[in-house]
């Protein structure tokens, strides 16, 4: 198969090189942070550390890192490294308990991310001859933007769709002939069993490929995808707080995600004791953004579980890949693409009014995404009146859609129902097989 890149040069660089271009702008964007984001120095100033002790990749380990929990404390504007008039956008994630995490752009970021994304487009077969429909949400959402940006930059079609409206979404497939689809795979799924309910086959849509992301899926739902759709079916990697989809994505290979190395430096640590890990061996993925204007993250701990394979790959990239993440080294869940939280839901019930005693269960039907929450009243809530609890159901389950962004199916039920644990407690029961 012939091998497709966006940015040959910087995509086959050989190693030594790379690791070259990595420590000159590790240099620089620790230079950057500390000088621009007094929170970021601060924390440098208590390991001892100063940007001078900071000579290339070797160093990196000197850094301290940075969480989630630093986003929310450091929430709107305190780990800004520009001034705000050199931002041209922002994007968001879904908010714990009211906090979002607001990552900034400036105009040079978004041609960088834009370019990730076309990476990712090409390497699965995009030309400024494809017509890409982009059915990730737009907005605030990362997924929309970027591969919208993406596909710009590769000069194909772009169908902006967004999510949802499926009859839309078959009608603009099929009329205008979209040969690369990108959303979520459980939304692939659905457009694949909607295509023949109304009688189409595989072989009657123009889909050769398919960049699948922002939730996890396995290698079966890939096949049945493809065998849907009639494509081949790609993985994409991405977070808000490093750009967004792109920062890694599949070559025709499919043997891991490549990171775009030139922008993204990544580790692997052990989740509690924080030891950087040798290539190969299973921890938490951390990432620094190497040259990331507005918001530039240093040793950023993403949570996600995954594995690093440095071996050569046969597509003649040489930047190292990542696999599928394989959990998490926290408590959020991915569902319908949206994290969350159960402290979130926690929060919702305690402000109206319920004790947090709850269990969350989680499923995947149909290859779409369930979530149920079954709440216990207390004694003087209860009621056996139906109208009144479905009632009392309605309103709590519009309370938590409103801070996740999705319905949950909200079920009171007794008082002393939900199990007891004698440690800690057992709040969430996923029933997804996600990992083969």
């Amino acid at each position: 198969m012939e091998q497709r890149y966006f940015n040959k040069e910087i995509e086959t660089m050989p190693r030594d090189e790379l690791t070259a271009l990595q420590s000159e702008k590790l240099k620089k964007q620790v230079r950057h942070v500390y000088d621009s984001v007094p929170y970021y120095r601060a924390l440098m100033d208590e390991k001892g550390v100063t940007p001078g002790d900071i000579n290339g990749i070797d160093d990196l380990y000197k850094l301290p890192f940075i969480s989630k929990s630093d986003l929310r404390e450091t929430y709107p504007y305190g780990m800004l490294a520009v001034p705000l008039s050199d931002c041209v956008r922002i994007q968001s994630t879904s908010g714990t308990t009211g906090k979002r995490v607001i990552a900034y752009y400036t105009q040079h970021d978004i041609d960088i991310w834009e370019e990730c994304c076309a990476r990712a487009i090409v390497a699965a077969g995009g030309t400024k001859d494809d017509v890409v429909q982009v059915c990730y949400g737009y907005g605030l959402f990362t997924g929309g933007p970027g591969i919208n940006g993406g596909s710009h930059k590769v000069g194909s079609l772009t169908l902006p769709m967004s999510s949802g409206n499926t009859d839309r979404q078959i009608q603009f497939m099929m009329d205008l002939k979209a040969t690369i689809l990108c959303c979520t795979p459980s939304y692939a799924a659905y457009i694949g069993e909607s295509l023949k309910e109304k009688g189409y086959s595989p072989d009657d849509n123009s889909l050769k490929a398919g960049i699948f992301g922002a939730e996890p899926w396995t290698e079966e739902m890939r096949r049945d995808i493809e065998k849907s759709l009639g494509i081949k079916a790609y993985d994409i990697y991405g977070l808000t707080e490093t750009s967004g989809p792109g920062v890694a994505f599949e070559c025709s290979e499919q043997k891991g995600m490549h990171i775009n190395e030139d922008h993204f430096l990544a580790e692997i640590i052990d989740p509690d004791t924080g030891e950087v890990l040798p290539d190969g061996e299973k921890g938490e993925l951390v990432f620094t953004s190497l040259d990331k204007e507005a918001f530039p993250l240093l040793r950023y701990r993403t949570r996600d579980i995954c594995v690093l394979d440095r071996t050569p790959c046969s597509c003649g990239r040489t930047h190292v890949r990542m696999a599928k993440p394989m959990g998490r080294s926290d408590d959020m869940l991915i569902i319908r693409g949206v994290n969350v939280f159960p402290s979130q839901i926690e929060t919702v019930l305690i402000n109206e009014g319920y004790a947090p005693n709850y269990r969350i269960e989680v499923d995947r039907v149909n290859n779409s995404d369930t979530l149920d929450v079954y709440v216990e009243l207390s004694p003087d809530q209860f009621t056996d009146t139906v109208g009144a609890i479905t009632a009392m159901e309605k309103k709590l389950s519009a309370a938590i859609t409103g801070i996740l962004g999705i319905h949950p199916a909200v079920h009171l039920v007794a008082p002393k129902s939900i199990e007891r644990s004698e440690g800690k407690a057992k709040r969430v029961v996923d029933k997804r097989k996600l990992h083969d």
